[in-house]
């Protein structure tokens, strides 16, 4: 058989089974049997199918191609992201097509549109996506979207979110257990709905555990270069806090690097902490204790709940699934005395 024109029936008639099966087993539908997608993919590969791509999305009306919109690809947080998203699309067998927009609701609004007739679905990550006719502006009410940490209170799409509020609660009450009373906290963006959710919780948390501490917010902007300036800002004070909480972990590594700058140990002179569990947290000295979110396990739900919505081409139920974060306490937060005691720890 020449193996420059395969067809499908081609893997269908080697293999035994219907074209239907053939088609299922290669576009990762999940009602085919292992034993039988295992069996279709040797043949298809033996054969070296190759699908038309072009023939396939007019024959199915789509593209096999998800949106991502997000508002940066730089920071081990967003990378995490979308290797939870590209895993799943991989086994899937569907394309990602992402775009960025820094932080401007102009331009997100532009990428959403952009995506118009491109993909089969969104996947979007928005700090504007409660601003009154901002996802009904931008995102037509055909296309199967899944909104990623994001506020919504009126939810209008599936919205998969981290408990933010109650990860910076359980970070609080971990340092006041640990004897520390004077607990400072390095904010993220202003309009950022992940950073106002923590440090609400930092501010109850604080006022629940040391009733008489007053709150110490410094300015932060999700990125080291604001972390380290918070802690030069920490460094100058009259009277410094003897624990320091970022809004996220690389925020937690900027400021670990003007105490290491300074002489300043850490947690001998102040306890630090973090947020995330970014993979570099276990890998600088002394290991950060922060509050664990599976980063790309968010992605990959997202992306499996859409492909579920847009495979089943019915309107979508609007949900809201929270992951909660695992408090991760490591040499950063407490001393090797007491850090035995503590639980969670990693």
């Amino acid at each position: 058989m020449a193996r420059t024109n395969v067809t499908i029936k081609d893997v269908a008639r080697e293999a035994s089974v219907s074209v239907a099966t053939v088609s299922r087993a290669l576009n990762g539908h999940e009602n085919v049997a292992e034993g039988v997608r295992k069996h279709v993919t040797e043949i298809a590969n033996r054969l070296r199918y190759q699908p038309h791509a072009a023939a396939r999305s007019l024959s199915s009306r789509r593209t096999q191609t998800i949106g991502v919109v997000l508002p940066d690809l730089y920071g081990e947080f967003f990378s995490e992201l979308i290797r939870g998203i590209d895993a799943v699309a991989r086994a899937r067998r569907q394309h990602l097509l992402v775009s960025s927009y820094h932080g401007h609701p102009e331009e997100q609004g532009e990428a959403l549109r952009a995506m118009r007739g491109r993909v089969d679905g969104l996947l979007v990550l928005s700090p504007y996506a409660d601003r009154p006719g901002f996802l009904t502006d931008n995102l037509p009410t055909a296309l199967p979207a899944v909104l990623i940490n994001t506020h919504l209170p009126d939810a209008t799409y599936p919205v998969l979110s981290i408990d933010n509020f109650g990860g910076a609660s359980a970070m609080v009450k971990h340092l006041a257990e640990a004897g520390h009373k004077r607990i400072a906290f390095i904010c993220g963006p202003e309009d950022n709905f992940d950073a106002s959710e923590r440090l609400r919780g930092y501010r109850t948390a604080l006022a629940q555990h040391l009733p008489d501490a007053q709150p110490i917010e410094l300015p932060g902007d999700f990125d080291e270069s604001s972390g380290y300036e918070a802690g030069k800002r920490i460094l100058a004070s009259k009277q410094r806090p003897d624990a320091v909480f970022a809004a996220n972990d690389m925020m937690a590594l900027g400021c670990l690097y003007a105490f290491n700058e300074a002489g300043v140990k850490v947690p001998a002179d102040i306890a630090l902490a973090g947020f995330d569990d970014i993979p570099l947290a276990r890998f600088v000295h002394p290991t950060l204790t922060t509050m664990r979110v599976s980063i790309a396990e968010l992605g990959g739900l997202a992306l499996t709940r859409l492909l579920q919505s847009i495979e089943s081409e019915e309107s979508q139920p609007s949900t809201l699934q929270t992951l909660v974060p695992e408090l991760i306490v490591r040499e950063s937060s407490i001393h090797a005395t007491r850090r035995n005691t503590q639980s969670g720890s990693s």
